[in-house]
């Protein structure tokens, strides 16, 4: 095919001509895009003055399709931000109604300024809500933590929390199956020492259900732990036709780690190890192993030494 070519002014022509449709086109876009239009974005509903003597249970979802007017970026811009925000409606009126329209709020929603835009429509636009009798419910607050400690530090007792119980105000229905409550994720790293802190609660899923306090103080005490050695005296359990049984060793060293401020504190009473004869009578053994039956809490038990005793059995 022959190739048609344009002289120097013809050229420059043609080149004026593309820059001119160029910025036609986009003089059109911006034109366009500053006309004013309605929208629908989807938004979450949050409620404010709940019925204090009347426990509800939204009947739709908590989101609604809320038409905003705008400009044509405004309407680019929505659909490039995927975070909902939120309306405020507020329940005032389900002292004495199980419904609330929400176009007789609009005016109240628009003065917030939630939104960048003007609301002129929500759909649905008639809450229903469901009614039940309002209990109250007290349970143990469950702490949720994942903590990383130094070399040869751990959790030296138990975590205090304080309260240690929330109470739950709500539908009874939805109550009765709630046995706890969880904390906010507590995370720390690197803990050398003990950990002191306000953990918040977990927000309700349902829009009934109020839980208080908000936060609690948790306490999880940490320290350096070490290595301890004693000798503690065996039990034989389980001899049930009272034979004579003479066991040797008769103590056994344990081995484990303790806490610094526990260190002097641990000795044979807070531990017992036991040998079961029944693994003799009914197993055959001709040594039984040793087990410990009791040791404190935040122990780590290093080994047993000897993990088996031999024993003899006069009849």
């Amino acid at each position: 095919m022959a190739l048609v070519k344009l002289s120097a002014s013809e050229r420059r022509r043609v080149s004026a001509f593309f820059t001119c449709l160029i910025l036609a086109a986009v003089a059109w876009v911006f034109t366009t895009l500053s006309n004013s239009y309605n929208f629908t974005v989807k938004e979450v509903l949050v409620y404010k003055n709940t019925p204090q003597k009347r426990a509800f249970h939204s009947l739709q979802t908590d989101t609604v399709n809320a038409t905003l007017q705008g400009t044509g970026w405004d309407m680019i811009f929505s659909k490039m931000n995927f975070e909902n925000k939120k309306i405020t409606v507020d329940l005032h009126t389900l002292d004495n109604k199980d419904y609330v329209v929400l176009s007789s709020q609009l005016r109240e929603i628009n003065d917030r300024k939630e939104f960048d835009n003007q609301i002129v429509g929500l759909s649905p636009d008639t809450l229903y809500f469901d009614f039940s009798n309002r209990a109250v419910k007290r349970v143990p607050i469950r702490l949720v933590y994942s903590i990383n400690y130094r070399q040869q530090h751990a959790q030296s007792n138990d975590v205090s929390i304080k309260p240690s119980y929330v109470t739950l105000t709500g539908p009874g229905n939805i109550l009765e199956h709630i046995e706890s409550w969880d904390t906010d994720s507590l995370t720390v790293d690197s803990v050398g020492e003990t950990v002191r802190t306000n953990v918040g609660l977990l927000p309700s899923k349902e829009g009934n259900v109020s839980v208080s306090p908000r936060s609690v103080q948790v306490v999880v005490p940490v320290d350096e732990f070490t290595e301890k050695e004693i000798s503690i005296p065996v039990k034989l359990v389980n001899n049930h036709d009272y034979y004579k049984v003479k066991i040797f060793p008769q103590k056994v060293k344990v081995t484990f780690t303790t806490s610094l401020n526990r260190y002097a504190e641990m000795d044979e009473d807070l531990f017992e190890a036991t040998a079961d004869l029944n693994l003799w009578q009914n197993g055959g053994y001709s040594t039984l192993p040793v087990k410990l039956s009791r040791h404190p809490a935040y122990c780590k038990i290093v080994k047993i030494e000897p993990q088996n005793i031999d024993f003899i059995v006069r009849k």
